[in-house]
């Protein structure tokens, strides 16, 4: 196809409806076959191989708590379990292996996709929604945010007592091992209130996505003429046009605006000097990331756009993620 039928991301202003949204919680592509039986352990950080047990233990539990470790002596059962660490050591293979394997009503999907639910619909009509599920799948539970901490308590809190069983996971950054965990001091009363629901699994090991990939995010100089060789629909926006358009449309309908793109091609990337502005690129990374979609871009290479005051501020870890992310998206084949 030609450059000049290429899309825009810009020109996009999708809707949900809540049934909508609902729909649209369900493992990335890329886990579509996930199992605990195709999860591969690395064989130098055995806490992989004794997480998948616990998960399997968790799977055996049954939506009453079950017993064996998920019960306690002189504890009540909890019905969560909680896989915490780095970036890229299978987390959320584990996490939709599990969805996979439980039958009934379930949902997966990112703790800012949660959010973002609760913030469009509202939190009571988020809940009835959500509520009569098995199970609910939170990839990437982030603390950072005291408000939506408080939103997400509330949520697990209601559908717990309902009889939902939950499932999540954290990120812990490699040169952070053992921060941003249950014990922040941020967030203590919340989190505290988190914590009773879940069993607490750790997970180490290295970040998959760099194993196989350049070290940097790719950088592309005729950026039109990359997309000329891509098949399937592509998007053609600059950095500035993207960043403009996701101030307007709810994090919600992010998952929309990237829908049956194979790729986009970014012009004029530059670094960030609003905190709202990269927040947002964030959330639209992550579902760029979950629809396997190529990113061809010129400018600042795009594991550069965090300055380095965010990057130590307090969402140090979401800018993490996404540059893991970018780097592996500007790849020949992001994974």
């Amino acid at each position: 196809m030609t450059i000049e039928g290429a899309l825009s991301i810009a020109s996009r202003f999708p809707r949900l409806t809540g049934e909508q949204l609902l729909e649209q919680l369900a493992p990335p592509r890329q886990f579509e076959g996930a199992s605990l039986d195709n999860y591969r352990p690395d064989p130098d950080y055995p806490s992989q191989a004794e997480a998948v047990e616990a998960v399997r233990a968790f799977l055996g539990g049954g939506s009453g708590g079950g017993g064996g470790w998920f019960r306690k002596k002189a504890e009540p059962p909890r019905p969560g379990i909680y896989l915490d660490g780095g970036f890229g050591v299978g987390k959320t293979h584990l996490l939709a292996a599990l969805w996979h394997a439980t039958k009934g009503r379930k949902y997966f999907g990112t703790f800012i996709e949660y959010t973002a639910l609760v913030g469009a619909l509202g939190f009571q009509h988020a809940v009835e929604l959500l509520k009569g599920t098995k199970l609910l799948c939170i990839d990437e539970f982030e603390l950072d945010d005291p408000g939506d901490t408080r939103l997400m308590n509330r949520v697990l809190g209601e559908l717990a007592e309902s009889g939902t069983r939950i499932a999540a996971t954290s990120n812990t950054p490699p040169q952070a091992l053992g921060e941003g965990r249950f014990a922040a001091q941020d967030f203590l009363r919340e989190i505290d209130a988190l914590a009773s629901r879940f069993r607490t699994v750790r997970i180490d090991g290295l970040d998959f996505r760099r194993r196989d990939t350049a070290e940097h995010a790719i950088v592309t100089a005729d950026v039109a003429g990359a997309l000329e060789h891509v098949e399937g629909n592509v998007a053609f926006d600059s950095f500035d046009a993207i960043l403009d358009h996701l101030a307007q449309v709810h994090p919600a309908n992010y998952v929309a605006l990237v829908a049956g793109l194979s790729a986009i091609g970014i012009t004029g990337v530059h670094e960030f000097h609003n905190q709202t502005d990269a927040l947002r690129f964030v959330a639209f990374v992550d579902r760029l990331y979950d629809a396997r979609v190529r990113v061809i871009a010129a400018g600042t290479p795009l594991d550069e756009i965090f300055p380095e005051e965010m990057l130590q501020g307090g969402y140090r870890k979401k800018y993490l993620r996404a540059i893991s992310r970018l780097v592996s998206l500007t790849s020949a084949a992001p994974v």
